[in-house]
């Protein structure tokens, strides 16, 4: 079996990387890695206790600049022929890694992608903050089970392939740099691929303010990405829209309300991104 690396970027999260890191070392594959990247945390010696509680874990500093320089510096670093990407608030199942890391030793697979869950389901804001990006997710995937679109959560590829598309680093924020990645990925006629027994599990504390604040940030990186690769005047179809608003109600009266009002958020960071884009 290839090597496998696991990348994990965090900042001033050592609680919940904790809990990220005692799953990562529950894989079942035996030759794996854990490269954890602290981008910059406050308090970097929480961080580093965290790592070093973890026996295949080690950590590589970062600079702050956000994820995207981050999973970079953590892939550079990596020692696998294969590199799997998960957060820091993020319970990869048992089996993960091993199911990830089998794809990819198929012909024609050069990245693959299992779903994320969210893992408190008791918060609506997590339930519809999750609804949005897997519903984004999931509605890229064909017939023949490829895809176009899969988030960081829960993603992995060859280290070929990461070394010769890096993440963009002109992406600073937590939003638009994986579909800028997936989008490159394709459209050099690369194949990602979705394995659903690749489960993650997804610990979001959200609340009121902090829901709003993501999804204005999904928009800034939703209009950063649409202008970079010519998108923007092709919104997504109504059926698109449709679909997610019945997987929202789905979860529920509060999840399906919010959901509506994440668009709204969407809306105002697009428009924000594109008065800081003109007055640049």
């Amino acid at each position: 079996m290839s090597r496998i690396s696991v990348v994990v970027p965090t900042r001033d999260r050592p609680d919940r990387l904790a809990v990220c890191l005692a799953a990562l070392e529950a894989q079942t594959a035996t030759d794996m890695e854990i490269v954890v990247v602290d981008d910059a945390s406050r308090d970097a010696r929480a961080v580093g206790e965290v790592v070093a509680g973890a026996p295949r874990a080690r950590l590589v500093r970062g600079e702050g600049r956000g994820p995207a320089a981050a999973r970079n510096r953590g892939a550079a670093a990596a020692e696998g022929t294969v590199v799997c990407f998960t957060d820091d608030d993020c319970e990869p199942v048992p089996g993960w890694a091993a199911r990830l890391a089998a794809r990819l030793g198929e012909a024609g697979v050069h990245a693959v992608a299992g779903p994320t869950r969210n893992a408190r389901p008791e918060n609506p804001f997590a339930a519809a903050a999750q609804t949005i990006a897997s519903h984004l997710a999931e509605a890229s995937i064909d017939a023949a089970g490829r895809m176009r679109f899969a988030p960081t959560s829960n993603l992995a590829c060859r280290a070929d392939v990461i070394s010769a598309l890096p993440f963009d680093e002109r992406y600073p924020l937590a939003a638009g740099e994986d579909r800028d990645w997936c989008a490159r990925l394709v459209g050099s006629g690369r194949t990602l691929v979705f394995e659903p027994a690749a489960v993650v599990r997804h610990h979001q504390e959200l609340g009121a303010r902090t829901f709003w604040r993501q999804q204005v940030r999904y928009g800034r990186g939703a209009y950063r990405f649409r202008a970079d690769h010519g998108t923007l005047r092709r919104p997504e179809p109504p059926a698109f829209y449709a679909g997610l608003l019945r997987r929202g109600f789905a979860e529920g009266a509060a999840a399906g309300a919010l959901v509506c009002l994440a668009q709204v958020a969407t809306a105002w960071g697009v428009a924000r991104e594109a008065l800081a884009r003109e007055a640049r």
